[in-house]
């Protein structure tokens, strides 16, 4: 039964960093976070793809057990595509082009078996269409929403009606100061808890995660990589693992969400150990409690 819908973007990506290259390569936001999730459980995808999208990629969600009844294949244009790079500060993108496509004239509609889920997670998209898609779900136990700089500087009332509508919002660091014009992460969280969230993530790259809630605090450490090829996804990777252990646990709980927060900080860190989903393909329930352990120790004093 599915109980967790991830809506967002399918994309074909060609990343290069200083540890090689990729050309359109399976991306998007809602491929990361879904794929992260199905470790832990049954996860449904909303999107748009174009003609030109491999199916092999569509059969490769199946296999994961992800539902994929909700992407709409249009016909008549191309996927979503995104071109960028990395040079050793992995901790930005550089874009070099970006081609909508079909993901233009996205409207997300939700198939009926997807309508009863009790968690949802709102990926980077048009905060008019995150606010569409809260309207079709009848009723979540949790919703968690992420967005990104340019809602921010472009749909900042229609950003801000939806953070008012969700249980988690998740922001980087840089996102979360732009969003509240403070150089203090604490004080941003202030503001965020005031709007309605009960809790607010706040990512720090490679240097971990803070779990703000009324009156709590929380600070998830990094994982100390030694090889990163590609850091691409692992934001929506967090995201998505993080939800999908919620959601496989049928909580809500601050006690649970804390330890969501690092199996999210586990899986973004395979993610980041090769290009798109291939670290991920490889990844076993062995690997991610083994690195859970470790997070533990890691934070033990």
């Amino acid at each position: 039964m599915i109980n967790l819908v991830v809506v967002g973007s399918l994309a074909l990506d060609t990343v290069k960093t200083p540890f090689g290259r990729v050309k359109d390569a399976l991306g998007g936001a809602a491929t990361y976070a879904s794929y992260s999730a199905s470790f832990f459980s049954k996860p449904a995808i909303v999107g748009v793809v174009g003609k030109d999208f491999p199916q092999q990629h569509l059969r490769l969600l199946e296999q994961r057990g992800v539902s994929v009844e909700g992407i709409k294949v249009d016909g008549k244009g191309k996927t979503f595509r995104w071109q960028g790079y990395y040079e050793y500060d992995m901790n930005e993108a550089k874009t070099v082009k970006t081609e909508l496509g079909v993901f233009a004239d996205f409207k997300p509609q939700l198939p009926e078996s997807y309508k009863d889920a009790e968690y949802v997670f709102l990926a980077n998209i048009d905060p008019e269409l995150q606010l569409n898609v809260l309207q079709q779900v009848k009723k979540p136990k949790l919703t968690l929403l992420d967005t990104m700089n340019y809602w921010i500087n472009n749909k900042r009332q229609k950003l801000l009606e939806v953070i008012k509508s969700v249980d988690v919002l998740l922001l980087n660091d840089g996102e979360a100061r732009q969003l509240f014009e403070t150089p203090s992460l604490v004080k941003a969280a202030a503001a965020v808890l005031k709007l309605g969230p009960k809790f607010i993530i706040i990512k720090k790259g490679e240097h971990g995660a803070l779990l703000f809630g009324d009156g709590s605090h929380f600070s998830a450490p990094g994982y100390p990589l030694e090889n990163i090829k590609d850091p691409t996804g692992c934001g929506d990777s967090f995201a998505g693992a993080l939800i999908g252990y919620l959601a496989g646990k049928g909580s809500t709980e601050e006690k649970e969400l804390r330890k969501a927060i690092i199996y999210g900080s586990v899986v973004a860190s395979f993610n980041a150990e090769d290009f798109s989903l291939e670290r991920l393909k490889r990844l076993t329930a062995a690997d991610i409690e083994k690195r859970y352990r470790e997070f533990e120790r890691i934070r033990e004093f």
